[in-house]
C-alpha cells in the first residue's frame, strides 16, 4: 500500500477542504495522474497519484477538512482480495461519504426497483431538495447521474422547482443554492479575522491626475492597479510597520513588499495571488506580472506559490463600482489592507477659490489596531496620496 499525502506545502489559507475525487475505490490509476482536488480560500489544487496502481482506500472524503501531511487515501499494487477488502471496509463511526464517481443513478434503471440504484449520497441530496432524478442530467458514463450532476443543476438559477406552495401562515417560498468548498473556506477566513483583530479604517481622497497624465503619454499601456501597488510600496517603506504581521512576543517587520491583488472570479468567489518582491520592480514589469497573476487567476490555473506569502493586500473595489468600502476584511495574518474606491470626476476648490472637475478616488486602510494606530495608518495614506498625485 502507499499512502496518499496532502503535500505539506499546501498550508496557505484557513483551511483545506477535499473538494472532489476523480476516482473511486476500485479504479485503476496512474502515476502522476490527478486524484482529487483540495481547496482553500485562495485556490483550488490538484493532487497526482505518487505511484500506479489501484485506489484501495479513500480515508477523506469530499468535503472533509485536512491538513498538510494527511494522508487522504491508499493506493494498492492492484486487482485481488487486499483491494477488495480496503473498499468494502467501513470507516470508524460512519459510513464514508462516496466519491462522485462512485455515487450515480443508471438511467435504464429508473422506474420500479430504480430507487435500489440510488447511492445514499444521490437519494439525500435528492430528498433535501426535493428533486426528481429525471430532473437531474447525468454526465456519466451511460447517461449516468453523479453527486456533481445534482450540485450542477442546484447552483443553476434556471432549475425546476420540485416544491410544495406554503401552507397558509408559513414564510415565503425559498430555494436552497449549496455554498461551494470556496465560498465555505472565504467565510470562514472572514469571521476568524473579524473575531482575531479590531480592525479600524482610515480614509483618505486622491486626486489621479498626474497618474492619468503619464497613463496617457505611454498609450495606456499600464493598469491603474500596477501605479497603486507602486504607490503602495513607496507607503510601505515610509511606514514599515504596515508591512507586519502581530506575534504575542513582537511585531514581526517584513523585508519584502509581497503584495496581495484580490481578484474576483467569473464563477463567485475572490482570490488573492500575491506580487513577490514588488520594491524590487519598475512599473511596467509591474504591469506585466500583474496581468500574467489575474489572467491565470480567472483562468483557474494558479499554483499554491502564487498565492502564498502575501505581506499586505490591495482591494480595488472601485472596478465593480463601489465608492467606498470600510472596513474591508483583514487578510489575516497580515496588518493591513489597502481598498480603493470608483475613479470619477469631482468638484474640487482651487487654490485660486474656484472651481473644477477633477479625477478623484477614496483610499482607505484597514489595520488591526493591535499593531498599528491610527498615526502610522494616516501616515501610510499621506505617502500614498502623495506617490499618486505627484507622480512624475
Amino acid at each position: 500500500m502507499t499512502d496518499i499525502v496532502l503535500p505539506t506545502d499546501q498550508s496557505e489559507g484557513t483551511s483545506n477542504t477535499v473538494g472532489k475525487w476523480y476516482k473511486a475505490v476500485g479504479d485503476p490509476v496512474s502515476q502522476n495522474e490527478p486524484l482529487l482536488e483540495i481547496t482553500t480560500d485562495k485556490v483550488t489544487v490538484e493532487i497526482a497519484a505518487p505511484v500506479s496502481g489501484v485506489l484501495a482506500e479513500i480515508l477523506k472524503p469530499e468535503g472533509e477538512a485536512v491538513e498538510p501531511g494527511d494522508v487522504v487515501g491508499r493506493i494498492g499494487a492492484g486487482g485481488g482480495g487486499e483491494i477488495a477488502s480496503a473498499a468494502t471496509q467501513p470507516r470508524n463511526d460512519s459510513e464514508a461519504r462516496p466519491s462522485r464517481s462512485d455515487t450515480v443513478i443508471d438511467r435504464s434503471s429508473r422506474g420500479g426497483a430504480a430507487a435500489d440504484a440510488i447511492s445514499p449520497a444521490v437519494r439525500r441530496m435528492l430528498q433535501e431538495h426535493r428533486l426528481d432524478a429525471a430532473q437531474v442530467k447525468g454526465t456519466g458514463r451511460g447517461g449516468r447521474i453523479t453527486v456533481q450532476d445534482v450540485e450542477s443543476l442546484l447552483g443553476s438559477t434556471s432549475r425546476p422547482a420540485v416544491q410544495a406552495p406554503p401552507e397558509r401562515g408559513e414564510g415565503p417560498s425559498s430555494r436552497l443554492i449549496p455554498h461551494s468548498a470556496m465560498r465555505r473556506a472565504i467565510a470562514d477566513h472572514m469571521v476568524k479575522s473579524v473575531a482575531t483583530a479590531p480592525h479600524v479604517t482610515s480614509v483618505f481622497e486622491a486626486d489621479l491626475s498626474a497618474v492619468i497624465r503619464h497613463r496617457e503619454a505611454h498609450q495606456k499601456a499600464f493598469t491603474f492597479t500596477a501605479y497603486f501597488v507602486r504607490a503602495s510600496v513607496a507607503a510601505l517603506q515610509a511606514v514599515p510597520e504596515v508591512n507586519s504581521r502581530w506575534q504575542d512576543q513582537g511585531l514581526e517587520l517584513y523585508d519584502d513588499c509581497n503584495i496581495g491583488i484580490g481578484t474576483a472570479l467569473p464563477g463567485g468567489g475572490l482570490i488573492v495571488p500575491v506580487l513577490r518582491q514588488a520594491q524590487d520592480l519598475d512599473l511596467a514589469e509591474t504591469a506585466r506580472r500583474l496581468e500574467d497573476l489575474t489572467t491565470r487567476a480567472r483562468a483557474g490555473t494558479l499554483e499554491p506559490r502564487d498565492v502564498q506569502g502575501g505581506t499586505f493586500t490591495i482591494s480595488n473595489h472601485g472596478v465593480s463600482g463601489s465608492l467606498l468600502a470600510a472596513p474591508i476584511v483583514i487578510n489575516q495574518p497580515q496588518s493591513a489592507i489597502l481598498g480603493i474606491g470608483k475613479l470619477e470626476q469631482r468638484v474640487r476648490v482651487t487654490a485660486g477659490g474656484g472651481f473644477e472637475a477633477r479625477p478623484m478616488l477614496y483610499v482607505t486602510l484597514t489595520i488591526d489596531h493591535r499593531a498599528l494606530d491610527g498615526f502610522q495608518a494616516n501616515a501610510f495614506l499621506s505617502r500614498w496620496v502623495e506617490a499618486v498625485e505627484q507622480w512624475s
